[in-house]
């Protein structure tokens, strides 16, 4: 996380921030601090297309993702249950899917950029 600093020049730590990209491709930029999960921000921001039915347990796939080629690498692999999860979205999987409920946020994820698809269920 990069240091900045506020109005009073004091030190500050910059939250890393996700960029979440609607299927028509309005773009909503958020602060999201470091282990919350990338679905639990966008539920708190009201971000459309996201619906983490399951809370967040890797149950529904409801929070489906794509995740921006440029970022992939950063996150680590899916689990075998998020794959199976994955395999039974609304929406086709491509090789870049994830469930957002199982992306942590970290400093090393600040500019992530995540696609919505088109339907949750």
């Amino acid at each position: 996380m990069a240091q900045v600093r506020d109005e009073f020049q004091r030190p500050r730590i910059r939250m890393p921030i996700v960029n979440y990209i609607s299927p028509s491709g309005i773009s909503r930029k958020i602060d999201v601090p470091a282990g919350m999960s990338v679905m639990q921000a966008a539920l708190n921001h009201r971000i459309e297309g996201i619906l983490g039915e399951c809370g967040g347990n890797c149950m529904c796939a409801t929070c489906h993702v794509y995740v921006d080629a440029s970022s992939l690498n950063r996150i680590p692999p899916a689990t075998d249950n998020e794959k199976f999860m994955l395999s039974i979205a609304a929406e086709s999987p491509e090789a870049s899917s994830r469930l957002s409920c199982q992306i942590k946020m970290t400093g090393e994820l600040d500019g992530l950029i995540v696609r919505l698809p088109g339907k949750q269920k």
